[in-house]
């Protein structure tokens, strides 16, 4: 006599649904729909910074304050980084393609909204709905990248694409954003969202395989949805608003613990709903918690690298725009070079930790090199060996986002990708606010002592890099903790 064993809470949690498995695709078709998400993710990773070097035209065109100007981009990174954790769990559920064109069509008519736009509301409303698209289609991106390629080999060299797109695109946007408003004007920015976006889509639709989740109930948690989405917007709104107010003030510290309290409420939830929106069991894997607070640290010092140098560079060094894109151009190269053409074969030969050692170290010798930075700095001494050695993060973001993915499964790939890109929006905005403050109240404290304004505002930025060398430090030291993979 056969006996069934009750299910249990527990059981339901441990044991998810997973979609529908499809057969593996033809190479041909897979190498077109690795094109296709990474066309995808180029497209949302340019917009990141394509609209920074437009700001000044925004505002004097719009009639924005200085303050409400910053919104631009806060109310983008909010909407982005906040619903990327959802987003990757309804992915898991109703269909990671459903759910990625869905991205790229809202993401592409809020593109139009924002060319349209005739004043600041419209704009900002426009940019959340950007945000929104965003967080719809890179979410599960990188979740559809990992059951398209299952075999390691293959998997190394498509993230190493994916890596590259994401890495380089920000480099790629400071040059367009500067050479579309110098040469046009900045609507343009936002109109060529349009042809790529819909191109994308369309693709989308014929060579990405339609996938079928469980459907909502198998774990559609609502209260859980709401109570990290807020922790998230509101902690990210509470991280890019200390510019403005401090870090020690009542409308930092307030929302700050508020963020706080419903983070802790939400991985209370998790772990006593049957159907969590992230399950915890993820975080059993040492190599994908590592992963994801190894990420926090990283790009917290090299996304803040990058907007310290693009500042030194127009603030210190008087470049314009685009001369600014262009100078930090050979990083993106270097990055794509290494992520392409090494990082898949070294990892396959050493593993990923040994090379994620290797990428992290190179990060702390280039920004290392600007700890000393003068006030009068050539760019092929002082800068050029920077930018050529941060490729070293082609080695960082492919190890980083193939450790992320391991414990992943087909059932909740699409979430492992929204945590994955959440640290990386949490450890951007962090990074953003912490190293620019620090840059800064140091700039102001040497003026006041009577350096010159060059000078001073050149040690405000060695002291961010200085900081920044030791984030990337750390995240050196925590990845060492790693155990050594069996030979």
């Amino acid at each position: 006599m056969t006996t069934h064993a009750p299910t249990t809470r527990a059981s339901k949690a441990a044991a998810p649904t997973a979609p529908a498995p499809t057969a593996p695709a033809p190479t041909r078709s897979r190498a077109l729909a690795l094109a296709v998400l990474c066309a995808g993710m180029l497209m949302i990773v340019l917009d990141g910074s394509i609209v920074t070097v437009a700001l000044p035209a925004i505002q004097q065109d719009l009639g924005f304050t200085p303050a409400g100007l910053t919104w631009t981009v806060n109310a983008y990174l909010i909407a982005f980084a906040g619903l990327l954790l959802l987003a990757g769990r309804l992915g898991d559920l109703v269909g990671r393609r459903k759910v990625f064109v869905s991205g790229l069509v809202l993401f592409t008519a809020a593109s139009l909204l924002c060319a349209l736009a005739t004043g600041p509301e419209l704009l900002i409303a426009a940019r959340f709905l950007q945000g929104v698209g965003g967080a719809l289609a890179s979410s599960v991106s990188l979740g559809m990248l990992v059951t398209l390629f299952p075999e390691p080999g293959e998997r190394g060299r498509a993230i190493g694409a994916f890596s590259f797109v994401g890495a380089a695109g920000a480099s790629i946007g400071q040059v367009l954003g500067g050479v579309l408003t110098e040469a046009l004007d900045w609507h343009w920015i936002f109109l060529i969202n349009l042809p790529l976006g819909l191109t994308a889509a369309l693709l989308a639709l014929r060579v990405l395989a339609p996938d079928r989740g469980p459907g909502l109930r198998a774990g559609a948690d609502a209260p859980g949805a709401v109570l990290i989405t807020a922790a998230l917007m509101l902690g990210i709104h509470t991280v890019v608003g200390t510019a403005e107010h401090g870090w020690t003030s009542a409308r930092t510290l307030g929302p700050g613990a508020l963020a706080l309290v419903l983070l802790a409420g939400f991985l209370v939830r998790q772990a006593l709903t049957a159907t969590p929106l992230l399950p915890l069991r993820m975080f059993r894997s040492r190599a994908v918690s590592t992963a994801n607070a190894v990420q926090v640290l990283v790009i917290a010092g090299m996304f803040g690298f990058q907007v310290l140098v693009a500042l030194y560079l127009q603030n210190v060094r008087g470049y314009g725009a685009a001369a600014t894109g262009l100078a930090m151009l050979p990083a993106a190269v270097a990055i794509g070079a290494v992520s392409l053409l090494l990082s898949a074969r070294l990892s396959a030969r050493f593993g990923e930790r040994a090379v994620l050692l290797a990428g992290l170290g190179t990060l702390v010798a280039a920004l290392g090199l600007l700890t000393r930075l003068p006030a009068d700095a050539g760019y092929v001494v002082d800068l050029l060996p920077t930018m050529l050695l941060v490729g070293g993060g082609g080695l960082v973001l492919s190890g980083l986002a193939a450790l992320g993915m391991s414990g992943a499964g087909e059932a909740d790939a699409g979430t492992a990708s929204g945590l994955f890109n959440t640290t990386q929006q949490v450890g951007a905005a962090l990074g953003v606010a912490v190293l620019s403050t620090l840059a800064t109240s140091r700039g102001d404290a040497l003026a006041a002592a009577g350096r010159p304004g060059a000078e001073a505002l050149t040690g405000g930025f060695r002291l961010a890099f200085t900081v920044a060398a030791g984030l990337l430090a750390l995240a050196f030291a925590v990845t060492a903790l790693l155990p050594r993979p069996k030979k």
